[in-house]
């Protein structure tokens, strides 16, 4: 049964401090309270978790994963009742003196009220884009004129500032050269407004779920662990108002969720993805993608009904940081890994490696195992460089000092605080990392123009255009070539030949846009940005 709150529930006065509490708790100032704000508000009420949750199902009663002022109300006065020791539940909402029932106590709401009025009111207003460290900040990254004036509502955050610079500066060029068949789907809100994802990867059985469960201290739903391949898809682990499961085809298209690119890889796979949702502090601020385990030995000779290597570098592309788990049992890295990390190129930065439950062999035995996973993961990685490999046992059983003594104990305690750390750190640097893929892909759309337009150069205009077209995809690392000492280009920023071989195979190329400069300026950022 849908709810409709009655303007006569609620006096006129308790209706003015709706509308201030309203206002408060709706962050994005969109005219909704999305169910992450509408929690935290509701947690100052000091109800039980449980009872709040019975409130926002109630209050939500249309599943819409907001609520607008009048659904708040509802929220507010089954808040109110809860805490006068009234059971919490629909029939709670037709009582007759629901006009008498006084708004809650909110622990702390006065001080966000002070705090609110004694801030300046800024809507409307002009800002010196120099003036405010914050958005001079947000915005000289992209802006060659950082004096210049502009309406506040125009650019609010860095994020708003990157979505308009996306609509009008590089998305027109990703169309015109086609950048989302060849390198990634165009860029929608949602990607923009994604919290930052960490994704763990790693053979079955190396402790991705339990990891998982090890930092959230409970479990999440779908979660399902054992000695098998257990987690058997892509599993989406982040917040909302409720447990529950979505299944890969409905996530894939909501609109304020940036997974729409994955319907690029079928059905096949979507049934194979799925996003559990459940309320908790963490998820607030962190995404988490379980994934399936990386198949060895004979069971990688069973073909996958989709192709896994694309999942994993679409969220590498994604993600903020990138977990390869190791068990000290099962260090060898198999076909189907190899192709895995090759597919986390250009992603190096974002990479740790966890050998987990290094409680499992002795101290002598451990140092031969980490030395043995360093030359495994040089000769797979191709780099000179030592990889970061975090040591220790993330679960929540006591650790085995039997095996690893008390000195044991201390590294891996210090092990896994400095790995914590590097998870803190994520949100802090989440708008960085947004900048740096931002950066990353104009140069790579910049280069995907250049490529298109050479190609379409070489096509002649009469006759022989197949057979020039096949000589050109035959020797399109040839052509590269010439791209890069033509345009003066970094090698290591062109694309696969292999991967753009495939997909220019369907393509005509003499119907390829010609080279246009302007647009190709338009899209590149000042060089003191």
């Amino acid at each position: 049964m849908e709810l409709v709150v009655s303007p006569r529930s609620c006096t006129r006065e308790q209706q003015k401090i709706y509308q201030q509490w309203f206002s408060i708790a709706d962050s994005d100032g969109d005219g909704r309270v999305a169910g992450s704000d509408a929690l935290k508000f509701f947690a100052m009420s000091k109800l039980p978790r449980s009872d709040l949750k019975q409130v926002w199902a109630i209050a939500d009663s249309k599943r819409q994963g907001f609520l607008d002022l009048h659904e708040f109300v509802c929220a507010m006065q089954l808040i109110s009742l809860g805490q006068a020791g009234t059971e919490i539940n629909q029939d709670a909402l037709n009582r007759k003196d629901l006009d008498q029932v006084q708004p809650p106590e909110m622990d702390g709401l006065e001080l966000l009220i002070a705090k609110r009025k004694r801030s300046p009111k800024q809507n409307g207003h002009h800002i010196d884009v120099e003036a405010k460290p914050q958005a001079s900040s947000s915005f000289r990254w992209f802006n060659s004129k950082p004096s210049k004036k502009m309406p506040l509502n125009s650019v609010t955050s860095i994020i708003d500032g990157l979505k308009k610079l996306y609509i009008e500066k590089l998305k027109p060029l990703e169309v015109a050269y086609k950048f989302n068949d060849f390198v990634s789907p165009f860029l929608t809100n949602s990607d923009f407004d994604a919290k930052p994802m960490v994704m763990l990867l790693g053979q079955y059985s190396t402790g991705k779920t339990t990891f998982i469960k090890h930092l959230l201290k409970t479990s999440y739903p779908g979660a399902h662990i054992g000695p098998e391949p257990t987690t058997d898809r892509f599993v989406v682990v982040m917040s909302g108002p409720d447990e529950r499961s979505i299944p890969g085809n409905t996530i894939a298209v909501q609109a304020d969720m940036p997974f729409s690119g994955l319907t690029s890889f079928g059905t096949a796979f979507l049934s194979k993805f799925e996003c559990s949702q459940m309320p908790h502090h963490l998820l607030d601020h962190i995404t988490f993608v379980d994934t399936p385990g990386v198949l060895s030995g004979e069971k990688q000779r069973t073909q996958r009904s989709y192709d896994f290597t694309g999942v994993t570098s679409w969220f590498a592309a994604k993600c903020d940081l990138i977990l390869l788990l190791f068990d000290p049992h099962k260090l060898d890295i198999s076909d189907e890994f190899k192709r895995v990390i090759g597919s986390l190129r250009g992603h190096d930065d974002k990479i740790r490696v966890v050998l987990n439950k290094a409680d499992q062999v002795d101290t002598q035995q451990l140092m031969r195992v980490y030395g043995a996973l360093l030359w495994s993961l040089g000769k797979v990685l191709n780099t000179p460089e030592v990889m970061r490999v975090y040591i220790g046992s993330f679960n929540d059983k006591p650790l085995n000092e039997v095996a690893i003594g008390p000195l044991g104990r201390e590294l891996f305690e210090k092990e896994q605080d400095d790995l914590i750390s590097d998870l803190k750190d994520i949100p802090k640097k989440a708008c960085d990392h947004k900048i740096n893929e931002f950066v990353k892909r104009a140069r790579a759309a910049k280069i995907h123009a250049y490529i298109v337009s050479h190609l379409k150069k070489e096509m002649p205009s009469m006759m022989g255009k197949a057979k020039t077209q096949q000589r050109l995809i035959d020797n399109l690392q040839d052509e590269f070539a010439k791209i890069q000492k033509e345009f003066h280009l970094p090698a290591g920023d062109f694309p696969s030949v292999d991967h753009f071989k495939e997909v220019l195979n369907g393509y005509n190329i003499d119907k390829f846009e010609k080279l246009k400069p302007k647009m190709i300026q338009a899209s590149t950022l000042p060089a003191n940005a």
